[in-house]
């Protein structure tokens, strides 16, 4: 079993940065890829980044490739996003999820967090 919490988010204008933070329970976070989504109203939840177990492995979606960073501190038993010059459609609300084996598709996806709101003005 692992529980999620996310943090982190917030309102920024466009051209900024946030970081969000996944704080994770139970001893086994290190054996877990983990992933970031988000979801707009009245959109479907999509993919943003996944990182393998170790961290040696990483994952975008195109839309956010080259502008966002996913990490994980496994003896802080986290995972970050780490996102830069953010634009008006990355409003969402970002959720961290954890399984097994990194993945791109949400319903592959055993844990999820209550997820953080992230606004980017114009």
């Amino acid at each position: 079993q692992v529980q999620l919490v996310e943090s982190g988010g917030g309102l920024v204008q466009a051209g900024g940065s946030l970081r969000l933070s996944c704080a994770a329970s139970g001893r086994t976070f290190s054996s877990y890829a983990m992933g970031w989504f988000r979801q707009a109203p009245g959109k479907e939840r999509e993919f943003v980044a996944a990182i393998s177990w170790s961290g040696g492995s990483t994952y975008y979606a195109d839309s956010v490739k080259g502008r966002f960073t996913i990490s994980r501190d496994n003896a802080k038993n986290t995972v970050y996003l780490q996102m830069n010059s953010l634009k008006p459609e990355d409003t969402a609300v970002y959720y961290c999820a954890a399984d097994p084996v990194p993945s791109s598709s949400w319903p592959d996806y055993d844990y999820w967090g209550q997820g953080t709101q992230v606004t980017v003005s114009s």
